[in-house]
């Protein structure tokens, strides 16, 4: 864990429990053992004077007394977060290590080029790259393992553009086309509709994950209701079951389709087409900050520059 916050770093573990909900979850967040986690909770109640966890079965859980302390530390450490971009700004310093985490596609089509680029401008700095989805990408955040993420905008309870622990930067929209097979009837065209398509069997992650929700939001908006044959976590997975002969699927313009046998990639035309919001999240506060700023911008261009690069769209 690389912690460089003047706020006790302890506090920084009692947010990523609060989170996690377990100490070993905790450990696995922070890089600290369990037995250090568990160590470092006792030691704030102690310090504190107050008692933050209880006993719960064969684990423990927040007190009520933890829970309101967690939720008013969110603007401490923005407020930290800020007077630390600062500081680096005036005296014109980066921090040593800076950490970026990202989902597959935005890992290899944003981050690898932009870890690329600050490595060669700045040979000094250690960066580390993790990939890792969207939820773990804000809970690396909590817990100060990474600095910067890429992400899929995520309509949901538990993070959101309202979350007032994180800053959201919007870089490209990314639409999702259809793959079929390439002795499919409709392989010879170039747009297709999900109407048209509606009676297929369907490959897709299983639900509760951001691309189940827009595969079903897309279905929704034109009112069918997809046969969901097979599911696949990895878009490799997915096209290999097309090519296969096994149903059709949804994958995102940024996933590169390459050479896979006995598919073809289609673009969507009418209502409902999919499209996913990739988004740069940062710890609130630290948007100030020269080396965030500059990766912002490093990685803004390289959405201009993939935009810019794809064909012109049929509404």
């Amino acid at each position: 864990m690389h912690n460089r916050c003047m706020i006790d770093p302890r506090l920084i573990t009692l947010r990523v429990f609060a989170r996690c909900g377990t100490v070993g979850a905790t450990a696995e967040l922070t890089g600290y053992s369990p037995s250090a986690v568990s160590a470092q909770l006792r030691e704030l109640q102690r310090v504190l004077g107050l008692q933050l966890l209880a006993k719960d079965g064969r684990g423990v859980r927040l007190t009520a007394t933890g829970r309101f302390l967690v939720a008013g530390s969110d603007s401490l450490i923005a407020e930290w977060e800020s007077l630390r971009a600062a500081a680096m700004e005036a005296g014109d310093q980066v921090q040593s290590h800076f950490g970026l985490g990202g989902f597959s596609t935005a890992a290899a089509q944003l981050l690898a080029p932009l870890a690329a680029t600050l490595r060669s401008t700045r040979p000094q700095l250690e960066v580390q790259v993790l990939e890792a989805d969207p939820a773990r990408c804000f809970d690396l955040l909590v817990a100060e393992r990474i600095d910067l993420a890429v992400i899929v905008a995520m309509q949901s309870n538990t993070y959101g553009e309202d979350d007032l622990r994180f800053e959201q930067t919007v870089l490209l929209d990314d639409p999702l086309d259809v793959i079929i097979p390439s002795d499919h009837p409709l392989a010879s065209r170039e747009r297709v509709t999900l109407e048209e398509l509606a009676s297929e069997p369907w490959i897709t992650e299983a639900a509760g994950s951001t691309y189940h929700s827009l595969f079903t939001a897309a279905f929704t908006a034109v009112g069918v209701t997809p046969r969901i044959a097979h599911e696949a976590v990895e878009w490799e997975t997915q096209i290999a079951f097309v090519g296969a002969g096994l149903g059709v699927g949804l994958l995102p313009r940024l996933a590169p389709l390459r050479n896979a046998e006995n598919v073809v990639r289609l673009r969507l035309t009418g209502k409902g087409r999919p499209s996913r919001r990739i988004v740069a999240a940062v710890r609130r506060g630290s948007i100030a900050s020269p080396l965030v700023q500059e990766s912002l911008d490093i990685l803004q261009k390289n959405a201009e520059r993939i935009v810019a690069a794809r064909p012109e769209d049929e509404l």
